[in-house]
């Protein structure tokens, strides 16, 4: 079990650091582009692959330039983890766009309509208490 702790607290490790280097350390316009954050950290149980999940604020052409500029920055990422954490290897940087928020917010917006429709056709009397923010 030692090892999984190890794992995640290298994993928040990581996460820090490229959080910190997305302020600081990359310099490509691409990632400029769109407001970036770092939204999760896979890191594999032999701490050699890591995938860092991402979300990008703006549209899908930002996304996908901030993406291509975080990609091409990953071997530059790599050195620097490599440097601030001190680990014997360091490991291989994947980035991938997390859509999380994307669908958590489709799924809301498909809730609200369907409440409305049934507010609409007369299931669910106005003023009943019952809403969709989860207060009565």
């Amino acid at each position: 079990m030692a090892q999984g702790r190890r794992v995640e607290r290298v994993a928040a490790l990581i996460r820090r650091e490229v959080s910190e280097l997305l302020v600081s350390g990359i310099k490509d316009e691409r990632v400029s582009l769109g407001m970036v954050s770092v939204t999760n950290v896979e890191v594999a149980g032999d701490l050699q692959h890591c995938k860092i999940f991402v979300s990008v604020y703006g549209s899908a052409e930002a996304q996908q330039q901030a993406l291509a500029g975080l990609r091409s920055a990953a071997s530059y990422v790599k050195g620097e983890l490599g440097r601030r954490l001190n680990m014997r290897r360091t490991p291989e940087v994947v980035f991938q766009l997390d859509r999380g928020l994307e669908q958590g917010t489709s799924v809301l917006g498909l809730l609200n309509q369907l409440e409305q429709q049934r507010q609409e056709r007369g299931e669910i009397p106005e003023g009943t208490g019952v809403s969709g923010d989860g207060t009565p």
